[in-house]
């Protein structure tokens, strides 16, 4: 297991090591940024669909899935993003690599828990705009919120599973505006700070029940209550030497004006369904809905966007020829595929913000006990080029490692 681990920790800095902005999208100017985590590899490769438990894969989703693990399971996923920003005026490209969890998760007879690193949200954009007259205007933004998480799942029988995690969700970020009028010496800068720190719950269950000798049907609720963010703001003015070819210099910098606010984390309800044939394949469908028209700002005086509640559907599943096959090493490889569509309750001049995409991937196992490498594309579009606004066209690389062991097992024989 240790030279496992040394593996997925050599994966983890690869992507730590050739990771660029963690996003590139205008829209992770308002709230938290642009929310990265849409679940593990594997049930991201299914919409996100995250409704039947299991043995080797983690399914931080939903915590009442750790009771299912069978093996320590060690993951690592990262993945490689590549959007076509467009506008009625014009059109630019971006990329960047990121890491997307990291997690562990150990069973214990009827129960399971795991922990982890989520890098959750991120902001990141970089705008330059010169109008008719030659006013330059320049918008930068980095940072982002993440979280430590600890979950618990426990059986209660045979079909019913129950979990609960706790998360601590931490960040800083950062955006900076410049103005520059042509003919006037300097330009001004505003640089705003908001460090964000708070916890919140997710609560959950799952249910598994054969429909005949072959078929099993699955169920799952999770629900996370609303919670607050604690932000703590700093704004500071200044005048600045302004140039193409240079870093903006300070001439006159103002003092700096601090108030702390609270942003509300809405509340979110998921119920999922499914139907499959146990290590054979799986189809199901999850409904999501979020109370996002309590959702706040970090800064008070953002004016140009107002929340409404958002729903999401995700339709995924699996496919594995012959999972023991010894003879043909295509019959082991789990396939997957899914849709999703989102809309994201965000409204920008009167604009809804909607999101959908299509992934498919597959799941290639390794040499050793159950451990695997899952890899696959999600194909999407988000938002709209109306109303001065932009469409992100967008194409993910996903990929993870998935480590298993047999841990706290007394050997029978030496």
């Amino acid at each position: 297991m240790i030279k496992k681990i040394n593996l997925a920790l050599f994966l983890l800095f690869s992507i730590v090591t050739i990771a660029q902005q963690s996003t590139s999208s205008p829209y992770s100017f308002y709230g938290i940024g642009d929310v990265r985590f849409k679940g593990t590899a594997e049930n991201r490769l299914m919409a996100g669909v995250s409704v039947f438990p299991d043995s080797i894969h983690i399914n931080i989703q939903n915590p009442a899935a750790y009771a299912s693990l069978k093996m320590t399971t060690y993951t690592v996923g990262g993945s490689f993003n590549s959007t076509r920003l467009n506008s009625f005026t014009s059109n630019e490209k971006a990329q960047r690599s990121t890491l997307d969890y990291l997690a562990v998760g150990i069973p214990l007879k009827k129960m399971g828990f795991g922990f982890g690193l989520i890098p959750y949200s991120a902001v990141g954009y970089r705008i330059n705009n010169k109008d008719a007259l030659g006013v330059v205007n320049r918008y930068s933004a980095t940072g982002g919120l993440n979280k430590v998480f600890l979950g618990f799942g426990y059986k209660i029988n045979p079909n019913i599973s129950v979990g609960a995690d706790i998360n601590y969700n931490f960040g800083k970020i950062e955006t900076v505006g410049i103005e520059k009028i042509p003919e006037v010496q300097l330009g001004t800068q505003e640089v705003n700070t908001s460090e964000l720190s708070g916890a919140n719950v997710n609560l959950s269950v799952m249910y598994q029940r054969k429909i005949n000798q072959k078929l099993d049907a699955y169920g799952s609720f999770v629900f996370s209550p609303e919670s607050n963010l604690s932000s703590k703001n700093t704004r500071v003015n200044s005048t600045v030497l302004y140039s193409d070819f240079f870093d903006p210099q300070n001439v006159d910098v103002a003092d700096a004006i601090k108030n702390n606010n609270t942003i509300k984390l809405p509340s979110k309800a998921t119920f999922g369904f499914g139907v499959g044939q146990s290590k054979k394949w799986m189809v199901g469908a999850e409904l999501t809905f979020q109370q996002s028209s309590r959702f706040g700002n970090r800064n008070n005086d953002i004016t140009n966007v107002e929340y409404k509640n958002a729903a999401k559907f995700g339709l995924g599943g699996y496919y594995i020829p012959n999972y023991s096959s010894f003879s043909n090493y295509f019959k082991k490889i789990t396939y997957r595929g899914g849709f999703r569509y989102e809309n994201t309750g965000m409204v920008i001049k009167n604009e809804n913000i909607r999101d959908y995409a299509l992934t498919a991937g597959l799941g290639l196992p390794l040499g050793g006990a159950f451990s695997n490498l899952n890899i696959g594309v999600e194909y999407g579009r988000r938002g709209t080029a109306k109303a001065l606004l932009i469409e992100e066209n967008y194409t993910n690389v996903i990929m993870s490692l998935s480590l298993n062991d047999r841990w706290f097992i007394k050997r029978k024989y030496d």
